[in-house]
């Protein structure tokens, strides 16, 4: 027996797989009557989709215009809720459903999208406030659900009011007496009007580096639409005694003088982890992508230095970036795509963390794929009238995937890429 429900709270349909196809049109046509009887309610039936997919942006303080908390802030935006979510705008989530299993998948299920939309058309009741599902306890400034330190820059940046602003370095002491394992970590903005991205890096003691390019391990990156790092029991970060943290920060000037203290919340595992979590980079430095091109493809490609976990991906593009993809080849020799992005956005950079980690032999051939747009039908284009090469503002371009692996708890960054015979 299957179970249909509708989205609307309390009607559920049950049908067996021998139905007759008139008795298929007979209770089509009841649940279009009860949907129209009994239309969602803004308590009982939109506000959990809301909790759920929504408001981790759609609250106050977060980086969504208009937050989604209550009745009297939603109402307003029912007919452009209903249109971002028919049209997949909303929430914003670029993986293909052909390829892989994302545990932060934010994408609605066609039930949520039908309720949104059909509260919207029966005029966006508000119902009884006592159907409302308890409120999120979300915390306060962050959204990491709970952390152990905090490490801020030493100094504020002020940033111009325009011009191009080289990428700054904060090199941050952790104050740390001992090795701590970090189970979770967000890197927040202190203004995130004038931040593009930020790379925080793990700087190990006895290291002297003050900008990149570094072969340092990363410890959570900040870019529009992104969300803390949470990595899985038995998986952790490794800060050393004595580590400092070196702030990357790409500021982009809006026209108002501005200042800027970046900060970052971490969350220690509660004891020694199994796996070290790494995250690595296939990078292409070296394309140009002709001016007025509209589908130029550039690649990078490698073979894993030794076995590892696969845990997710963080795929990288300026402007003119229009999809990715993160493939592999398998054993019999066919590749397989692990991450397809058709619409890659510049203004929403996601991770997509696998539901199941991989398991990767040493050896495997692993090729990015990236697609750019610098055609005049690209309308965040800078100027399709130049050929575009690699560099680190905007108007220029990069290609680099980022990914997660777990390894040997005893086994650094640098002691990874050692290739074994």
């Amino acid at each position: 027996m299957r179970s249909f429900q509708t989205g609307v709270k309390g009607l559920r349909f049950h049908i067996f797989r021998d139905v007759s196809r008139g008795l298929v049109l007979v209770f089509l046509i009841a649940l279009a009557r009860a949907l129209a009887a009994m239309p969602p309610t803004f308590y009982g039936d939109v506000l959990p989709i809301l909790q759920k997919r929504c408001q981790e942006c759609h609250r106050p303080g977060e980086m969504a215009p208009m937050p989604f908390v209550n009745y009297q802030e939603t109402r307003p935006w029912a007919k452009a809720i209903r249109v971002a979510v028919l049209t997949r705008k909303m929430p914003p989530w670029f993986a293909d459903p052909c390829c892989g299993k994302f545990a932060n998948d934010r994408s609605l299920t066609a039930g949520e999208i039908a309720t949104l939309a059909a509260w919207a058309d029966s005029g966006a009741g508000q119902g009884e406030q006592r159907d409302a599902p308890p409120r999120p306890r979300w915390p306060a400034g962050w959204n990491l659900p709970s952390h152990d330190a905090v490490i801020e820059m030493p100094r504020a940046f002020e940033v111009p009011a325009e011009g191009a602003v080289e990428y700054q370095y904060f090199i941050t002491p952790t104050g740390f007496n001992e090795d701590r394992w970090v189970q979770a970590a967000e890197a927040r903005p202190g203004n995130r009007a004038v931040v593009h991205h930020i790379v925080v890096y793990i700087r190990e003691p006895g290291s002297t580096w003050t900008h990149g390019p570094t072969k340092a391990d990363i410890l959570t990156v900040y870019a529009p639409g992104s969300s803390p790092e949470m990595w899985p029991p038995g998986m952790a970060k490794l800060i050393k005694a004595g580590s400092d943290l070196v702030f990357e920060i790409h500021y982009t000037p809006n026209g108002k003088p501005a200042s800027d203290r970046t900060r970052v919340a971490i969350r220690f595992a509660k004891s020694p982890p199994e796996k070290r979590v790494l995250t690595l980079q296939m990078a292409n430095e070296k394309f140009v992508i002709p001016a007025g091109a509209s589908d130029y493809r550039v690649t990078a490609w490698g073979t894993l230095p030794n076995d590892a976990l696969l845990l997710g991906f963080f795929p990288h593009m300026h402007l003119r970036g229009k999809a990715f993809e993160y493939t592999r080849v398998r054993d019999d020799g066919q590749p397989e795509t692990l991450l397809k992005v058709n619409r890659y956005n510049f203004y929403w950079q996601l991770s997509y963390r696998l539901a199941t980690p991989m398991p990767l032999a040493k050896g495997t051939k692993l090729e990015w794929i990236a697609w750019f747009d610098n055609s005049p039908n690209n309308p965040r284009n800078p100027d399709p009238s130049v050929d575009v090469r690699y560099g680190q503002q905007s108007w220029q371009e990069m290609m680099i995937g980022f990914f997660d692996v777990a390894v040997d708890a005893r086994l650094d960054k640098a002691g990874f890429f050692v290739r074994s015979p």
